[in-house]
């Protein structure tokens, strides 16, 4: 009786086509493939396409006006209509993962002007892999150890104390020890025979800036990851990095990229970026395994790089401050109230509009702001900074500091936000 191939053993067959040399693999023997192809019956025709049910409606979860911004607890980014569509084609078909990946890689590699890509599960899948690629440079035995068995395996990564933070997390699940540095001194003393990578956040230069990083790096022989989850726009960020020198970078491709939520690239050295796929779904036995990207978030986070390149910045900033003005033209004329706009140096790297306003002369501090009108009709969430501290790297928050993040308004958006934010403002005026 012929052995059944598990999904194991297709995967220990390095995901290879279970196709080989004419031959096809069925539950019962084999036969050649054009036997099997002539004996396959014609395609029924395609179904008339259906109307999509909304299942936001049906499960009682409401919608909301994003003038928030990219945020993951809000579901980042809205996608273009071209990533929808690549998305709902890509969903029709089956593709062998691994084929797909590889191709994908390729063709953003090419694309982003670096060695290798790797479509992963958003700026922290990256992160992970990133660090696993290090730790085990492609040894398979060190994959399948890793992170609970570390005995002989290096696996220090050097961080600087004002870089770590919960996603710290993401680099520890691959069995990482974290050594974190204060300044140039300290980071120069910090490199041991288990150094295996070094980590950046690229959101905060301070207080050891980029170059300065990758110069004492690769003094000692050890890649560094630049973490640039949210740092586009501007467009060439996406090969600012890696040609500064940085051996990976991870970037979040549902945030500026407005591909899929949960997807991400890995971008950089291609033996790093192959040593990443060891470690990724779909080989069962290693820690990318919960990581797994559907074939519809590879070819959409292709499709929104497509789509991302055909734009320019110049554009994106008109559009963005476009919107900014006509929601500031909405409170002129109240009281006390100010507005401009302000883009945050790095991350977030877009128009938002800053509004602020005397205490003293309303009724309600600015997080009672963002309550009215996340209670209200329409509901509006405003940018997390709002009446806080600040939600991203450069931007600025307080008792009485509004922020509108603009750039996934829909069209019409943003006259709906600034009527609706005029109405909570005049109402909360004291008498």
């Amino acid at each position: 009786m012929p052995e059944k191939i598990s999904r194991r053993k297709l995967l220990g067959k390095s995901g290879k086509a279970i196709l080989a040399g004419g031959v096809g693999v069925v539950a019962g023997g084999v036969f050649k493939v054009k036997e099997a192809v002539a004996a396959t019956p014609a395609p029924a025709a395609a179904p008339a396409a259906r109307k999509g049910v909304d299942y936001f409606k049906k499960l009682g979860v409401p919608t909301f006006i994003n003038a928030a911004g990219t945020y993951t607890t809000l579901s980042a980014s809205t996608m273009p209509d071209e990533v929808q569509a690549a998305i709902a084609l890509a969903s029709q078909k089956p593709v062998r993962l691994l084929e797909l990946q590889d191709a994908a890689g390729d063709y953003l590699a090419k694309k982003l002007q670096c060695e290798g890509a790797l479509v992963t599960t958003g700026a922290t899948g990256a992160i992970t892999l990133g660090a696993a690629a290090c730790i085990t440079l492609g040894n398979k035995s060190k994959v399948v150890s890793i992170p609970t068995e570390m005995d002989g395996i290096k696996n220090e990564i050097i961080l600087q104390t004002a870089h770590s933070s919960e996603y710290d997390h993401a680099m520890r699940n691959c069995g990482a020890k974290l050594i974190k540095v204060n300044s140039m001194e300290e980071y120069e003393k910090a490199f041991t025979d288990q150094t295996v990578m070094t980590h950046y956040l690229n959101a905060d230069e301070c207080p050891i800036g980029r170059e300065d990083w990758i110069r004492v790096a690769h003094q000692h022989g050890v890649p560094c990851f630049n973490d640039a989850a949210a740092d586009v726009p501007p467009i060439s960020n996406l090969w600012n990095y890696t040609k500064m020198g940085f051996d990976l970078v991870g970037f979040s491709g549902g945030k500026g990229l407005r591909g899929p939520q949960c997807s991400g690239l890995l971008l950089g050295r291609k033996d790093l970026i192959e040593a990443a796929k060891l470690n990724n779904s779909p080989y069962s036995n290693s820690v990318g395994r919960a990581l797994k990207v559907a074939k519809e978030e590879i070819v959409g986070l292709v499709a929104a790089v497509d789509w991302f390149l055909s734009q320019s910045d110049e554009s994106f900033e008109a559009e963005y401050r476009k919107r900014a003005e006509l929601i500031a033209g909405h409170l002129k004329g109240i009281p006390t109230v100010e507005t401009k706009v302000f883009i945050p140096p790095v991350a977030n790297h877009v128009p938002h509009l800053l509004i602020t306003y005397d205490l003293k002369k309303f009724k309600w501090n600015a997080l009672e702001v963002m309550k009215q009108m996340r209670e209200g009709t329409p509901n509006v969430e405003l940018n997390p900074s709002t009446g806080g501290g600040p939600a991203s790297a450069g931007l600025p928050g307080g008792d009485n500091v509004i922020v509108v993040g603009v750039w996934m308004l829909q069209p019409g958006e943003d006259a709906v936000v600034g009527k609706r934010l005029g109405e909570v403002m005049k109402a909360g005026l004291k008498s």
